[in-house]
């Protein structure tokens, strides 16, 4: 079997564009991959043209050694695109692979060690208790989520006091655990915060609580200060998704920078890479939950993951077509995440497994992908009160 074409789709999922990869081979089999959405999402097209001439007519079935091909090719680290495209490539050869044996990603992996895998919604947002405790009945109602992802920010951290951040999150997180006791909230704080004392005392003031996970509260630059972080905190802190290699993941383990890793399966260059970030962790005890904001089809890539990793906490999931808190931004329905047929749908909070559909096991509408559907987004930067910005 070879590598015979590669085309790649502007897609929209929500407000966001995403960019997918078919590989095409010589036998008919066509594999598939995401991207992420880092941006400029208009420069990953034609990288994967330039890549594609590194990979035409190399066995497709040959995944580690076309990886490590991209890789050596590149001389210095890939970087944010470099891998976006580079994870694409790889969902799209295991796919392929998976198809041409009539079988499951999962079961090329070792086979699955769990039946289903279970999600948490991302809301990254605070709203108020009680709307809160309502969209959560209802989400619990539909899908049988149990867990969700919030912000832990109820004030400006750049124009409040420090005091009043914190008086606000804890009467919020309080009134959160009163009125909704079954169920698990993890927070993220996004990497907003500069000094790894406010770090300390925001996860310490959430500790009551009992969270899910404490998500990312400082920028990921200086990983031994992660492990000193984590020292001082009484939550289990969760890092990784700004990380991109198994050498930054064991820096971040080495040092006992996190209780949960959060690498993301469209960012560090694929399932490959993952596999090799958890079988890291698995060695220090630490789970991995991955960081999965993406498509549809970045969730089914996702899902194989999670089937065949024995030390898989939870997933982070978003409905196909939204973006965040009570569906804000919804794409109307002839554009919302089209481009998968048949998305994994959470039931009673987990998704199923698919053991008789081949490779990712879902459909793409090819149709749809022959309109553009960019849509232009970049991210937002907070403006401080002496007129500097921040992370978001």
């Amino acid at each position: 079997m070879k590598i015979t074409g590669l085309r790649s789709f502007m897609a929209r999922d929500g407000n966001r564009p995403r960019v997918l990869v078919a590989l095409d081979t010589n036998e008919g089999i066509t594999g598939w991959g995401e991207c992420y959405n880092h941006g400029p999402d208009r420069a990953l097209p034609p990288l994967l043209d330039y890549l594609y001439l590194q990979i035409e007519g190399e066995d497709p079935r040959r995944i580690e050694r076309i990886v490590l091909k991209l890789l050596q090719q590149s001389r210095f680290p890939p970087g944010a695109l470099g891998l976006a495209a580079i994870s694409a490539i790889d969902h799209a050869l295991w796919d392929i692979s998976a198809k041409a044996v009539g079988l499951p990603v999962y079961m090329l992996l070792g086979g699955h060690v769990r039946d289903r895998v279970r999600v948490y919604l991302g809301l990254y947002s605070a709203p108020d208790a009680a709307q809160l405790r309502d969209h959560c009945a209802s989400a619990n109602a539909e899908y049988g989520f149990s867990a969700f992802k919030l912000s832990p920010y109820r004030a400006d951290i750049h124009a409040d006091p420090w005091g009043k951040v914190i008086k606000t999150t804890v009467e919020w997180a309080g009134a959160l655990n009163d009125l909704c006791p079954d169920v698990e909230f993890a927070f993220d704080a996004h990497a907003r915060l500069f000094e790894p004392w406010q770090a300390v005392e925001l996860g310490n003031a959430l500790a009551p609580f009992n969270p899910l996970f404490y998500e990312e509260p400082m920028r990921p630059e200086n990983i031994e200060a992660w492990g000193r972080l984590k020292a001082d905190l009484k939550v289990p802190l969760a890092t990784g998704e700004s990380l991109y290699s198994r050498f930054e993941f064991l820096r971040l383990l080495q040092c006992a920078g996190a209780d949960i890793i959060q690498p993301d399966i469209c960012v560090v260059g694929g399932m490959l890479e993952m596999r090799k970030i958890a079988a890291l962790a698995e060695a220090f005890f630490v789970s991995v939950a991955p960081h999965n904001p993406m498509g549809p089809l970045a969730t089914a890539v996702n899902v194989h993951f999670a089937a065949a990793c024995p030390n898989f906490k939870i997933l982070e999931y978003r409905l196909p077509g939204t973006t965040a808190y009570l569906a804000k931004d919804l794409a109307p329905p002839e554009q919302s995440a089209g481009y998968v047929l048949d998305p994994y749908i959470p039931m009673d909070g987990y998704l199923d497994l698919r053991p008789d559909r081949p490779g990712w096991g879902v459909e793409i509408d090819e149709d749809y992908l022959k309109t553009d559907h960019y849509i232009h987004w970049e991210r937002k930067l907070p403006r401080r009160p002496d007129g500097s910005t921040g992370y978001t």
